[in-house]
């Protein structure tokens, strides 16, 4: 009885998303709470749907997700990369559309290290002249 799954990971800044993709109708679950429950903005959860969007896949498969590291939106971002190759597994054809639409690009922007003699990454001590 082994069930077709096809698995994805993304990444976004410190968030690392597993996916699996399994023939379904359509439900997204992270970490065993429903989309709707986890996620709390409805533009992060687009943001998550935008590959199943994308191919055309919206009730054909059931999402489920492990995310862990960083705050909403890095996860929403992970979780969207891993849909993405996941679905690149499930079906090759859907290379060009998920490319074109910027899907399997791995958003490479983090957080910038704090440097000595610094406050932050950027942010000098307050200078005064007396």
């Amino acid at each position: 009885m082994a069930q077709v799954q096809y698995i994805g990971t993304g990444r976004r800044k410190s968030s690392v998303a597993r996916v699996r993709l399994v023939p379904g109708t359509g439900k997204i679950v992270i970490n065993d709470r429903d989309i709707d429950t986890y996620i709390p903005f409805e533009a992060l959860r687009v943001v998550v749907r935008q590959p199943l969007v994308a191919t055309e896949t919206v009730g054909s498969y059931d999402v489920l997700v492990n995310v862990s590291g960083g705050g909403y939106t890095g996860q929403a971002g992970a979780i969207r990369h891993g849909i993405a190759r996941a679905l690149l597994q499930a079906d090759p054809e859907f290379r060009p559309t998920l490319k074109r639409a910027g899907l399997l690009t791995r958003d490479a922007r983090m957080k910038e290290r704090k440097k000595y003699g610094l406050k932050g990454a950027r942010r000098a001590p307050q200078f005064s002249k007396r």
